[in-house]
């Protein structure tokens, strides 16, 4: 069984950061798309606003479809689909319609990655192993995020932009086969009994999937769900905002070349993987009654990170290196408790996906008032208030969180009364 889960986790979070090899490849285009076309940064934070706002669409529909259907099928349409996208978008000219066009259908498809895999993995492991199997799956999109700069950053110094979204669509479209070829749905698929017994005593409230209609009815009635989904709406307007304009500002600000502005970048999800894996460790070894008070903390400290970010002066690279891994680790740590062990947490193995759909949907709208907001503040007001604006999404988070907690405590106290 052993053997099988590793298996499982390693399919599970090579495949996820394939994803993002198809979806990040666009920071790194940003200077060169606006160089060649003349484009506007509002302009092109529309482009990321599409990818967002279909993504966050996506994510309503595709969770509730990751419970319904197979994730083996569904993830594999999801990535093959967002590969040729990326291929397509290479061959694009001088057309911000055609831009947002294939950058939002990009987001669809991206949608159906994540939802469909947090329920794999919690089809194969029991609630006393997820807090460290959401850690380790939690970096999957973190170091896909780096391996994704790293390539473009590369690519774009030596062939230009366009061949940033050329290479990195053929390596996805053979991780899509990859999944499609070596993955199993659940433990049960290979003659294991199930980790999670409907109806035993510590998950005495969970039903059996009964349909969408159902799911849905269930999701929007647990308020815990709600804080969850808007405080991730508030930490992806932090994440999207470093992840998707950190290369731009390293050009712009510190007039770093494109390539080493991307590498630059990296310090971000790199720091983020390390934050990841130590709050998934962390959140299996302490009481379920201050897990939500570790993460509120740590999007109070990213607040100040990020505001401290800006005071450092632009010839300062170093320092600003440092800070931006402190607000990497500070940013991914509580990403990863809320949209993976928090959604097998809430919605368990029968539900995860419709709840990590939920969660994320949410999210990326958040993400999809990033792209935009971030491109027309720079253009009106200039790069402090787009770092006022990705911090005020900590602030958000942090306070959210903190109803979370308040809320899961009295659903307790409803549940030992019934």
């Amino acid at each position: 069984m052993e053997k099988w889960q590793r298996k499982i986790l390693f399919i599970s979070w090579l495949t996820y950061a394939s994803f993002y090899l198809v979806r990040v490849n666009m920071s790194v285009a940003i200077p060169g798309i606006t160089n060649e076309f003349d484009i506007s940064k509002t302009n092109i934070g529309w482009t990321l606003t599409a990818l967002f706002f279909a993504y966050a669409v996506g994510q309503f529909i595709n969770g509730q479809i990751g419970d319904k259907f197979k994730a083996r099928k569904v993830v594999t349409i999801g990535l093959l689909a967002s590969a040729i996208l990326n291929i397509a978008f290479g061959f694009v000219g001088n057309s911000l319609v055609l831009m947002l066009v294939i950058w939002g259908l990009n987001g669809y498809f991206q949608s159906m990655g994540w939802a469909p895999i947090v329920k794999t993995v919690s089809c194969w492991f029991s609630s006393e192993k997820r807090g460290r199997a959401s850690g380790i799956l939690g970096t999957s999109y973190i170091i896909g995020s780096a391996l994704a700069l790293v390539l473009a950053g590369f690519v774009a110094g030596q062939w230009g932009w366009r061949w940033v979204f050329f290479i990195p669509g053929i390596i996805a479209a053979i991780s899509a086969l990859h999944w499609l070829l070596r993955i199993k749905n659940s433990c049960e698929d290979v003659g294991f009994e199930p980790v999670e017994k409907i109806g035993d005593d510590e998950n005495s409230q969970i039903k059996k999937y009964a349909g969408v209609k159902d799911s849905i009815v269930t999701i929007i009635k647990d308020k815990r769900v709600w804080f969850a989904s808007f405080s991730l709406f508030g930490l992806n307007i932090v994440r999207y905002g470093f992840l998707g304009w950190a290369p731009t500002y390293f050009f712009e600000v510190q007039h770093a070349p494109i390539s080493s502005a991307a590498y630059k970048a990296l310090i971000f999800p790199l720091a983020g993987a390390i934050g990841a894996l130590s709050t998934g460790w962390f959140l299996d070894k302490i009481s379920r009654n201050k897990q939500t008070y570790i993460i509120s903390s740590m999007l109070l400290l990213l607040a100040i990170a990020g505001f401290f970010f800006r005071q450092i002066p632009a010839e300062n690279w170093s320092l600003s290196l440092v800070v931006l891994g402190i607000i990497g680790f500070l940013t991914f740590g509580p990403h990863m408790a809320i949209v993976t062990f928090l959604p097998m947490s809430l919605g368990s193995k029968e539900r995860a996906s419709s709840v990590a759909g939920f969660i994320d949907g949410w999210g990326y709208v958040g993400a999809a008032l990033t792209g935009v907001g971030t491109g027309f503040l720079i253009d009106n007001f200039g790069w402090n208030y787009a770092f006022y604006f990705w911090i005020s999404g900590a602030v958000i988070a942090a306070v959210l969180v903190m109803f979370l907690q308040n809320s899961s405590r009295k659903t307790k106290k409803e549940q030992q009364h019934v």
